[in-house]
């Protein structure tokens, strides 16, 4: 049977609607200014939800501190059936206190197979990423997660936390982690490669690491977890200026050699002083890709080449 969605627009319209019997809500109050008091009002019709499967909630642009982050948290924690969650973050204030008090309330929701969390611009440093790693760990049935944590100041102990849990998610099929304009550096980024070759099962990788700093032995450890990939067919990874130099692009381009699944590929590479030699090693890989049907590619050096190729059929 086909449940009905109920969509709001309105923080009252939801506020007054029959909480109880709702399955599958839709929430959009972006750029609302709600602020914590809002957020605290829909913890509480939240916590009456005890039927609600599948919640989308948009709350970009709120205003919304730790308090409002913390009473969210409260009230999804009470929504024991939710199965798949839509939380939209983008452009508050939340902080690391705000992700420790959500993190933790998000390991409550253990009937969690598919999340997606926006938390870009939030004002998140390493502290919090260790205590949303641990709700992490507890969502043991999570198949499908989108994490962007886009332009926050996570650093190599972020990283590594979020590496450590998402190492125990090993039941994951499609995994989108963007972590742009952070400062993982080589070591972050070695983490986060050792916990996605934990996630054998993946099909789905799209990985948004650009200016972190990665250079060529992040992405030496990023192309290893790859191959332990062995189901991946679609993978996005963009490493945008990222220092990675012509040994960083040799070590992915025989990587991708070895991705025999693969069938998509999109892979931005600009402003990494690859040179002419890291070029030819990352066409020499991709040529090994026997079941590459779709490519993206953008190369674009100052040095030496402006490329760009946007699905492009490669020929068997």
């Amino acid at each position: 049977m086909i449940q009905q969605i109920k969509q709001y627009n309105k923080l009252e319209e939801f506020l007054n609607s029959s909480l109880q019997s709702h399955q599958v809500v839709h929430i959009n109050l972006s750029s609302n200014q709600i602020g914590d008091e809002g957020a605290l009002d829909l913890d509480s019709a939240l916590a009456n939800c005890t039927n609600l499967s599948n919640l989308t909630l948009n709350l970009e642009m709120n205003k919304i501190g730790v308090i409002g982050a913390s009473g969210l948290g409260s009230g999804l924690a009470k929504c024991t059936n939710l199965s798949n969650l839509t939380l939209d973050l983008w452009g508050n204030q939340i902080g690391d206190k705000g992700l420790q008090a959500l993190g933790s309330d998000l390991g409550k929701c253990v009937n969690l197979s598919n999340l997606t969390l926006n938390l870009r611009g939030n004002q998140i440093g390493d502290k919090s990423l260790s205590v949303l790693g641990s709700g992490l760990r507890k969502c043991t049935n999570l198949s499908n997660l989108t994490l962007n944590l886009r332009g926050n100041q996570i650093g190599v102990i972020g990283a590594q936390d979020l590496g450590s849990a998402l190492a125990n998610c090993t039941n994951l099929l499609n995994l989108t982690l963007n972590l742009s304009m952070n400062q993982i550096g080589q070591i972050g980024a070695s983490n986060l490669g050792s916990a996605i070759a934990n996630c054998a099962n993946l099909q789905n990788l799209t990985l948004s690491l650009d200016y972190n700093q990665v250079g060529a032995i992040g992405v030496s450890y990023l192309s290893s977890a790859i191959v332990n990939c062995a189901q991946l067919s679609y993978l996005t990874l963009d490493l945008q200026g990222n220092q990675i130099g012509a040994d960083g692009v040799s070590d992915l381009g025989s990587a991708l050699a070895n991705c025999s699944q693969l069938s998509n590929l999109t892979l931005n590479l600009e402003g990494n002083q690859i040179g002419a030699i890291g070029a030819s090693s990352l066409g020499t890989g991709l040529g090994k890709c026997t079941n590459l049907q779709n490519l993206t590619l953008n190369l674009w050096q100052k040095q030496f080449i402006c490329f760009e190729l946007q699905y492009f059929y490669l020929q068997k």
